[in-house]
């Protein structure tokens, strides 16, 4: 009536109401009556939007992918998002332009710019299994980017719901996964195969250990037993071997006692013969009658015998000799002990 009209925006929504060029109101939530023909009403949602994409791309070894997922974002800077996009509304509360389905759009260029870059630099079966990685790179593209930025959006989040690749590509790498994981299966069997063969050798193994070590411990015992005899051995050669040193010792001692005895007794006969000598040599130019005569004193019967001696030596000489009976028979008499 008469122009005036009510508006009542939701909570989600970022009212500016325009008059003649200039802000008269503005906030999120707002209720209020204003008159249509001079009046201006710019409606921004700041609420979060989920837009759905879907990126045809190629891939490092030139093999056609799609990247399927979802951007959600939301306006943070309502002013900076109506001063480049037109977000006013009409009396029935429509969108007076297509701008606001623009920021969409630009939002999903940056996005995408992002994922063909991923993409190249990928190859198809890499590309297939790297969905977070994906996603953390545009991600941090988006944040990063001065685009967005100035949009005055701020980017929530990025979910990848698929990457796929043309239909026969699928079938000839599920063809050759399937191959990887039926070799893997016939490398378990033959891994499983080998496992029971090398337990096998294993317990062969610390069998012949077991023995080695018992002859081991019984060569110790023979070794010990043996060393015990050596030793004993040792110990009553070393016996012997003191024993004889001592007989040795005693059979030096001796001979050493032989030879101070020797040595001793030549001493002794040396001084005994020095003594002789020096009786003897005093007497040794005397006549041995001389001696006797000395030495029989004056016994007439030595005397008559020396004479009868004298006489025999030089009978020679002598022409006649007589001899009394009474002479001789002193001579006998005394001789026989009569």
């Amino acid at each position: 009536m008469f122009g005036i009209r009510y508006l009542k925006s939701p909570p989600t929504s970022y009212i500016i109401h325009f008059r003649d060029g200039r802000v008269v109101q503005e906030g999120a939530g707002l209720s209020f009556f204003y008159f249509a023909p001079t009046a201006v009403i710019v409606s921004v949602p700041i609420g979060s939007v989920d837009v759905p994409f879907v990126f045809n791309e190629v891939t490092a070894d030139f093999q056609d992918v799609s990247v399927q997922g979802e951007l959600t974002y939301r306006i943070t800077d309502p002013q900076r998002v109506a001063a480049l996009l037109d977000y006013s509304i009409d009396t029935a509360g429509r969108y007076r332009s297509e701008d606001p389905t623009k920021l969409n759009d630009r939002l999903l260029h940056a996005a995408q710019i992002l994922a063909r870059s991923f993409t190249q630099r990928h190859r198809l079966q890499e590309l297939l299994v790297s969905s977070d990685a994906l996603v953390a790179e545009v991600l941090a593209g988006l944040t990063a980017s001065p685009a967005v930025a100035m949009l005055g959006v701020e980017i929530l989040g990025l979910s990848i719901l698929a990457i796929k690749g043309m239909p026969e590509m699928s079938k000839a790498l599920q063809a050759s996964a399937r191959e990887e994981l039926l070799r893997q299966a016939d490398e378990a069997v033959y891994a499983r195969r080998n496992a029971a063969v090398e337990q096998e050798r294993m317990i062969k193994e610390n069998e012949l250990n077991t023995e080695i070590a018992v002859e081991q411990k019984k060569r110790v015992v023979v070794e010990s037993q043996w060393d015990a005899q050596i030793a004993a051995e040792q110990k009553r050669r070393e016996a012997q071997e003191t024993r004889m040193a001592g007989k040795v010792a005693v059979e030096q001692q001796r001979a050493e006692l032989v030879e101070l005895q020797v040595a001793n007794e030549r001493k002794e006969a040396d001084a005994r013969a020095y003594g002789m000598r020096a009786v003897l040599d005093p007497i040794k130019e005397v006549d041995w009658r001389t001696l006797m005569a000395a030495n029989g004193g004056s016994d007439p019967k030595f005397m008559v015998s020396l004479a009868f001696q004298e006489l025999a030596q030089n009978a020679a000489k002598i022409g006649e000799l007589n001899v009394s009976p009474e002479l001789l028979n002193s001579l006998v008499r005394t001789r026989n002990g009569k």
